[in-house]
């Protein structure tokens, strides 16, 4: 058997909601429907996720590391992934995320052109409620209903992240689902010195609209506690600043571009140069303070 190209984990949640159930099963079948290409990781003993990988034909880690919420941690799933796959490139994906073979193309045409990348985008949310046809004609049928009805997501962070396997090794102990650690990856990336490149020009991603009935009072993940803690693992609230307006490459027709300039851009760009110029973590965080001194002493007196 061929080692695939891209390995797709992700942890879901339970099985259990109706709705969750349908458009769990309906990401999953299209990551399937992308060919030999991709293999498929499920992480997670909740209910549902082994019958799930079985039904799908993917692989299944049922434990993984987590904290006293039962939540699982980042560099577990991660790790993981590196253990169970022998592919060349890893992506997280969020498991309520509809891909298409788009999504394999720009994975393929960036590792032909970079040793180490983050490939990251934004995506068009769609109300689904029902379960989807991924035979014949589907990627059509799919775009012309995401053309139709669908609405391009804020730049706030992302719901992929396709990177080469010896990207990532060392992460803090960010949990998943919660806000935060989707903007770490990319400050990671900028800080490294890894091209953090937006992929939304080439790959349409659709994320299926969904409650937050699945976390602790039905709050949205932004105002969990574990984001709280995960904003502190982080660095602060100044790292969890990076979006995709960060990016400083975009992908074009397959081809690398520098990303679009403009008055926004440039001064983002001054405000984290200590951190893409000189990796300097300190000097980043006074770039923050100077640049919004009343978010960071509003923030000094909450630590």
């Amino acid at each position: 058997m061929n080692t695939p190209l891209l390995t797709i984990f992700t942890a879901p949640k339970p099985f259990v909601n109706p709705h969750i159930v349908t458009i769990q099963r309906n990401a999953i079948a299209s990551w399937k429907a992308l060919g030999p290409m991709v293999s498929i990781l499920l992480i997670g003993d909740e209910p549902g996720i082994q019958a799930a990988a079985a039904d799908f034909g993917a692989d299944w880690v049922a434990q993984v590391r987590r904290n006293s919420q039962g939540t699982p941690f980042i560099p577990a799933l991660f790790e993981a992934a590196r253990q169970r796959s022998a592919a060349p490139l890893l992506a997280y994906v969020n498991a309520d995320i509809l891909l298409m073979p788009d999504f394999v193309a720009a994975a393929e045409r960036l590792a032909a052109q970079l040793a180490q990348f983050l490939l990251v985008g934004q995506r068009w949310d769609l109300d689904v409620r029902q379960p989807l046809d991924f035979s014949g004609q589907w990627q059509t049928a799919l775009r012309q209903r995401v053309a139709a009805e669908g609405r391009l997501h804020p730049r706030g962070g992302s719901d992929y992240f396709v990177f080469p396997r010896s990207c990532y090794t060392e992460i803090p102990d960010l949990v998943v689902g919660r806000a935060g650690w989707d903007n770490w990856m990319l400050f990671e990336a900028r800080r490294r010195g890894w091209p953090l490149v937006d992929g939304t020009a080439d790959v349409l991603i659709v994320h299926q609209d969904h409650d937050y009935s699945h976390l602790p009072g039905g709050k949205p993940h932004y105002r969990q506690p574990e984001t709280f803690e995960n904003i502190r693992l982080a660095g602060g609230r100044w790292v969890t600043r990076f979006t995709l307006l960060d990016c400083d490459r975009r992908l074009v027709g397959g081809r690398l571009f520098p990303c679009l300039p403009g008055w926004e851009k440039f001064w983002r760009e001054v405000e984290i140069w200590p951190v893409t110029r000189l990796r300097s973590v300190a000097l980043g965080r006074a770039f923050y303070a100077l640049f919004h001194p009343r978010r960071a002493w509003q923030e000094r007196k909450l630590n």
